[in-house]
C-alpha cells in the first residue's frame, strides 16, 4: 500500500523558494506567473493495514512542521 504525502507551507508563510522560482521563470521571459508556492511530495510505502490516521501521526510528529506547513493525506 502505497501513501502520499504533500506538505505545503500555510498562508501567509513567507515561501522564499517559491519567490525564488517565480523570480527564475520571469527572468526566463515567463511573465504569465504571478506567484510560487514551493513544497514537497512523500511517497510512504507502508505495510498492509497501516490507517489514514497512522500516516496522519507520522506528519504530526516528522513529516510536516505544523506550526508552518499544513499536509494532505492521499492514500491508495
Amino acid at each position: 500500500m502505497k501513501a502520499v504525502v504533500t506538505v505545503m507551507l500555510k498562508d501567509g508563510v513567507l515561501d522564499p523558494q517559491g519567490e525564488a522560482v517565480r523570480s527564475a521563470l520571469g527572468a526566463m521571459g515567463f511573465s504569465g506567473v504571478e506567484g510560487v508556492r514551493q513544497g514537497k511530495v512523500i511517497e510512504l510505502d507502508l505495510a498492509p493495514g497501516t490507517t489514514e490516521a497512522e500516516v496522519a501521526a507520522m506528519c504530526e510528529k516528522l513529516l510536516a512542521n505544523t506550526v508552518i506547513e499544513s499536509y494532505r493525506v492521499e492514500m491508495g
